[in-house]
């Protein structure tokens, strides 16, 4: 990151020290916050709106936080909405960053005395059925990746892991290999804010892991490359602990070999597939599915039990009254 105002990073400082946020989180209340500071300064100075990218917000400090009001942060969202185009999320998401950089300094600093966002109501979010691929769909995903191929081994493994954990594609990135078990039935993952949950490995899982790591240090050593992340589970071409930007192309790279580009698939409708997958066929509590999905309220998990139409005909089929004939 380039140099950040005192007033932001001592912010920033908190959120990954003391709350424990993700350095990828760190990083989107950073942008999200200096978004807002260059449109406050570019209005305020009269520049050109289009080229907020270019606004230098090296002047930001106490004083001028202290000095945005309420009808600044609402211009700020309205410029955002209307001129950038941002959906709910994305504007829920900035509003989000600004309330909790004003919280911090007026609650916890206590170097502001009011707080101008603290009566905003975040924008109302639609909420969207998550997208997934059907069984077939995943099927057709992992029968894709070629047999010859180099890191063959490799990249069905990861897809597998995908498909039956339902894990975060940081969560996948940052296995290591002491995170699996001796016996290969459970691995240890850290999710958001830092928090570690057991994986428990089925029998597809086991499998591919077992494959991968028969090959993996000789794969590795044909490259004429020492391993450099040792104990990384998943290494890239250049034997480092493989990157969240190369997990996304190869999995990008599978879906257009399968036939599936252009559906709206990515890395992360993996994770959604193997929710909808062990909730629709597998007959998993929705309970339980919080605890594998490793998610912090149980209603971000109900999403899934909206997702399947079989349910729903199951459930009209289970109508005493279905059976009545005219």
């Amino acid at each position: 990151m380039e140099e950040i105002p005192v007033v932001i990073n001592s912010f920033l400082a908190y959120k990954e020290t003391i709350q424990s946020c993700s350095p990828l989180t760190v990083k989107e209340y950073y942008n999200d916050l200096r978004t807002f500071f260059r449109y406050i300064i570019a209005r305020r100075t009269k520049q050109d709106l289009s080229e907020l990218e270019k606004v230098d917000i090296s002047s930001v400090n106490l004083e001028l936080a202290g000095s945005i009001t309420t009808d600044e942060i609402y211009s700020f969202l309205l410029f955002m909405s209307k001129e950038k185009m941002n959906n709910s999320s994305a504007l829920a998401r900035k509003l989000s960053a600004i309330k909790a950089f004003f919280k911090y300094h007026t609650q916890k600093s206590k170097k502001l005395v009011d707080n101008p966002a603290k009566d905003i109501d975040s924008p109302s979010i639609k909420k969207t059925l998550p997208k997934y691929l059907s069984l077939d769909e995943s099927l057709r995903l992992l029968d894709s990746v070629e047999s010859d191929s180099k890191t063959h081994e490799r990249d069905y493994c990861i897809i597998t892991l995908f498909l039956n954990c339902g894990m975060r594609l940081s969560e996948l990135v940052g296995i290591s290999l002491n995170d699996i078990s001796d016996d290969m039935t459970k691995l240890v993952v850290t999710g958001k804010g830092s928090k570690m949950r057991t994986i428990y490995l089925n029998t597809a899982c086991r499998e591919a892991l077992e494959a991968y790591l028969k090959v993996r240090e000789r794969k590795a050593m044909e490259k004429g490359r020492s391993i450099i992340d040792k104990n990384a589970l998943f290494l890239s071409g250049l034997n480092r602990r493989i990157s969240n930007k190369t997990v996304q192309w190869l999995i990008k790279k599978q879906l257009a070999e399968s036939g599936l580009e252009g559906k709206g698939y990515s890395v992360h409708k993996l994770r959604h597939t193997a929710a909808t997958l062990m909730y629709n066929s597998g007959n998993v509590d929705v309970r339980v599915l919080k605890d594998i999905l490793g998610h912090e309220q149980l209603n971000t998990t109900q999403i899934y039990t909206h997702v399947s139409d079989k349910k729903l005909e199951e459930a009209m089929e289970a109508n005493p009254l279905s059976k009545k004939k005219t």
